[in-house]
């Protein structure tokens, strides 16, 4: 199956893949070539939901997209917890080109405060945590809004992550448009 590749061009998002700098979970760059790609049908999704978004005054912004196994080995080596990582030999959506990892931004360009930063892998995290100001839980489920709206489904553990509700039907993907 081919990778259809967002851009903000086309797509009216904001793309910051983090793993291709070394703010990230690994504290490294893990993707020495990246480009934001998604699977048709995740692709679908997403046009609708920069459509909701923008009809509230936001705009979405991409940190991870399709990812290499190779790299889903790597964050596995860092941390192998499955709430927050999905183990390589099961494989992730994010290889399945299926997930995206997402925030939004306010009319300035500015991310709205979701109470941590992308790939904090903590408690605070979690779509549940209700020790969070009211602010914040507002802007969570507004992006979590906008997501189901597009038919997403996020996964408890992280605020910025949503997939296909049927993820795991779709095959893992090997494409060199992200190398690690």
């Amino acid at each position: 199956m081919a990778l259809n590749i967002i851009t903000e061009q086309d797509h009216g998002v904001v793309i910051d893949l983090v793993y291709a700098t070394k703010n990230n979970l690994a504290g490294k760059i893990v993707y020495r070539q990246a480009v934001c790609a998604l699977h048709p049908d995740a692709e679908a999704c997403l046009n609708k939901a920069v459509v909701y978004a923008r009809q509230a005054g936001f705009t979405l912004k991409i940190f991870d997209a399709y990812r290499p196994n190779k790299a889903q080995e790597i964050f596995w080596s860092v941390l192998a917890d499955p709430q927050y990582v999905s183990d390589p030999s099961q494989g992730s959506n994010h290889s399945r080109g299926v997930a995206v990892d997402v925030t939004l931004l306010d009319a300035n360009n500015k991310e709205l405060d979701m109470g941590t930063g992308f790939d904090a892998m903590e408690d605070a995290s979690h779509h549940t945590c209700t020790s969070l100001p009211e602010a914040v839980q507002k802007n969570r489920l507004l992006l979590l809004g906008v997501m189901l709206h597009a038919g997403f489904k996020p996964i408890a553990s992280e605020w910025w992550h949503y997939e296909l509700s049927n993820s795991h039907e779709y095959p893992m993907i090997d494409s060199d448009l992200v190398t690690v």
